[in-house]
């Protein structure tokens, strides 16, 4: 029975194909050298011909001070963008949702989506050039308004607005296109019946558009908070100089200044062990509380 359910679907799964491959040769095939945490790696005698050494490297982490911080500024960057930027798409697929003109509809979806094409380079050097304290717009309208300039990429108390700022304007759009896919499933019946029924638009947001968006939400809410301690390198290495680097590096980062650069495999691959970890256990938490509160989940 099952190898004819094979040959019946074999195009299926010669499509699946390549992505299956994907996964097990970048995803899978990795997790074989996440022995090097517990090891004293070294690079000529390989993975297995390095000396064991346990936990020394979990306890070296969290003994170690600059780790800490680091871990600090990680957990409160990802809470700035998880609070300030999760929030932001849907609030603009529901007013875009509620645009009646087609053209400037579209337009508007357009504008907002284009930088989520754009590479961390580009949108860096975009950003630093419009806060530049000298021929920056930023700091040129503060010079109209008598303001003195502010130099933000050298004063470590901008550079996390920065970085969250920056990660909403490139990705609001991309989460808004995906939340408008699923306001178009939503049956027009019951918006008109609403309507005859006195409702208001915002109560039939509230009664009809976010219960829709729900499952949307959850789904999308479980993939950021599994990645909370993956932010991203790019996103911040853009940014990163010695005048901020106290509040602006990251556990991503922090990895490849001591694990590549200075060649601490073994260390950095622990701190990777710990952050997968963790990512693991918030979205296995997540998910029980997301079936509970709304009947959705990953599994």
């Amino acid at each position: 029975m099952q190898l004819r359910q094979l040959m019946k679907y074999k195009m299926l799964y010669l499509l699946s194909l390549p992505g299956i491959l994907y996964f097990v040769v970048f995803k899978y095939i990795p997790l074989t050298g996440s022995v090097m945490a517990f090891q004293e790696f070294n690079l000529f005698k390989g993975i297995t011909g390095s000396p064991w050494v346990g936990l020394e490297h979990f306890q070296r982490m969290f003994a170690y001070s600059e780790f800490l911080v680091i871990l600090r500024n990680t957990l409160i960057i990802a809470g700035y963008d998880l609070i300030l930027a999760f929030p932001i798409p849907i609030i603009l697929a529901l007013l875009i949702n509620e645009v009646r003109k087609v053209f400037f509809k579209r337009f508007v979806q357009t504008a907002i989506y284009m930088p989520h094409f754009l590479s961390w380079i580009i949108i860096g050097g975009i950003t630093i050039e419009l806060l530049s304290p000298t021929t920056g717009a930023v700091n040129q309208v503060l010079k109209a308004f008598h303001i003195e300039p502010i130099y933000f990429m050298g004063d470590d108390s901008y550079i996390r607005t920065v970085i969250v700022g920056s990660g909403i304007w490139r990705d609001a759009g991309w989460g808004t296109i995906l939340y408008l896919a699923a306001l178009a499933g939503i049956n027009p019946d019951l918006y008109e019946a609403a309507s005859i029924d006195g409702a208001s638009k915002w109560r039939q947001i509230r009664s009809i558009t976010l219960p829709a968006l729900l499952p949307t939400i959850s789904i999308l809410f479980l993939l950021q908070i599994g990645n909370f301690l993956d932010f991203g390198f790019d996103r911040v290495y853009v940014f990163l100089n010695a005048a901020n680097a106290s509040k602006a590096e990251i556990l991503d980062t922090y990895i490849y200044r001591v694990g590549l650069l200075n060649m601490q495999y073994s260390y950095t691959t622990a701190i990777g062990v710990f952050k997968s970890v963790v990512g693991l256990v918030l979205i296995m938490l997540g998910n029980a509380v997301s079936k509970k509160a709304t009947g959705e989940g990953l599994y």
